[in-house]
């Protein structure tokens, strides 16, 4: 009787090339690793953690004990209370208070990261794998508007929203009357969006390019068109690099206080604007300000939390490629 020793071998030689992987990890991890940089990098972030959590603490401290000892002092007279919360999201130094303007944030930051997100990937598709005549010179042309400062756009871009453009009595773009309306976030949208396209066009269109060939063609020979490519098969595999720019954009926009302040009315000013005067007339309040400041910093860890495992994934593969 003859016995197949074939399956016996692959087994053997798949374990050795095992063996032989995690000996290479376990020496390049080594050759990587410092104890000495290791214990720096602990330090460093330990030190740079502390004004944060004498922030946390402070947020959760009564007003008299923040305005008369440091926050260090809970560690021999432990004193907290809610109350700083519920009184940040009530208080304001305009009409709106800074949960109005924490609702506003988020009217402003989701369709300023969507709408961007959405044509950006159009335009990326089409840039990769859609030959036209100039595509390499355009897509140069959007690529260096990523260095054209967004305080040069700003007054030009509010001139366009209010008066339109005319050349030569044509009008060529009509004029918005929006952003006198109350609750209006067009004109936002439009400038975050506006601003974002250049960076979302480019690292998109490097994430869609590397997409193998073979796939595209396989779904030309099936029969598939443009649309049917776009929303079946490029859309899914580049989720990563989505995710990674909806975290820089989201992030972007949430913290943003000068475009939102001068293209918004003044019943959707983003919480930025109201975080700014909660400490007081006097400054005499900042307590309040700290637990505002966290109140703001809720949505974005939210948001990078849940888009982080595709963030480093999507960001190196859409920055590695001119």
């Amino acid at each position: 009787m003859v016995i197949d020793a074939q399956p016996v071998l692959d087994r053997k030689a798949v374990r050795a090339v095992a063996r032989e992987t995690r000996r290479n990890e376990n020496e390049v991890q080594k050759r990587l690793t410092s104890k000495g940089a290791t214990i720096a990098a602990i330090i460093i972030a330990f030190v740079w953690t502390i004004p944060t959590f004498g922030l946390l603490v402070t947020s959760f401290r009564p007003g008299a004990d923040s305005t008369t000892s440091g926050w260090w002092t809970i560690f021999v007279n432990p004193n907290f209370t809610l109350e700083n919360y519920g009184e940040a999201l009530n208080s304001g130094g305009t009409a709106l208070t800074l949960g109005d303007s924490f609702l506003n944030s988020l009217a402003i930051a989701i369709p300023a990261t969507l709408i961007p997100i959405a044509i950006a990937t159009l335009a990326a598709y089409a840039f990769a794998w859609i030959p036209f005549w100039g595509r390499s010179a355009v897509f140069v042309f959007v690529f260096a508007l990523q260095i054209v400062p967004i305080q040069m756009a700003l007054v030009p871009l509010l001139s366009l929203f209010s008066k339109g453009l005319t050349i030569n009595g044509v009008g060529i773009f009509p004029g918005f009357t929006l952003r006198d309306a109350d609750h209006s976030f067009a004109t936002v949208w439009i400038a975050h969006a506006v601003f974002a396209m250049p960076l979302a066009i480019f690292l998109l269109h490097n994430f869609i390019a590397e997409i193998p060939s073979e796939l595209i063609e396989a779904a030309r020979v099936d029969g598939a068109g443009h649309g049917q490519i776009f929303f079946r098969i490029i859309l899914p595999l580049s989720m990563p690099a989505i995710a990674s720019f909806a975290i820089f954009q989201f992030i972007w926009v949430w913290n943003d206080l000068l475009v939102a302040t001068i293209f918004a009315p003044s019943s959707s000013l983003p919480l930025t604007q109201t975080l700014n005067s909660l400490s007081g007339s006097w400054g005499d309040k900042w307590y309040l300000q700290s637990a505002g400041a966290f109140i703001s910093i809720v949505v974005p860890l939210i948001v990078f939390f849940s888009l982080q495992r595709f963030f480093v994934r999507g960001l190196l593969a859409g920055a590695t490629k001119g």
